[in-house]
């Protein structure tokens, strides 16, 4: 499949058909990679990160941890 770049202000812009921008799940607002790889444009769509409870706690120090809050009173069957 072809497409043709184009002048987007003072860059360069590149349409991606709707069919190949389905099958590699990409749409507006999708971030992607750029690499030069032996003198090939490569385009990649980053992907998300899947975070996990452990990964997040690793980024809990005692610098960026707060203290418990109380919001009010009990409710129900609860014992302060």
């Amino acid at each position: 499949m072809n497409a043709t770049v184009q002048k987007w202000g003072n860059s360069l812009a590149l349409r991606i058909p709707h069919a190949v921008a389905k099958d590699v799940h990409l749409h507006q607002g999708s971030v992607v990679d750029l690499q030069v790889v032996e003198g090939e444009l490569v385009v990649k769509p980053k992907r998300k990160s899947k975070l996990s409870l452990s990964r997040l706690l690793k980024g809990v120090t005692s610098r960026n941890r707060h203290n418990e809050q109380l919001l009010g009173g009990s409710q129900g069957k609860e014992v302060w």
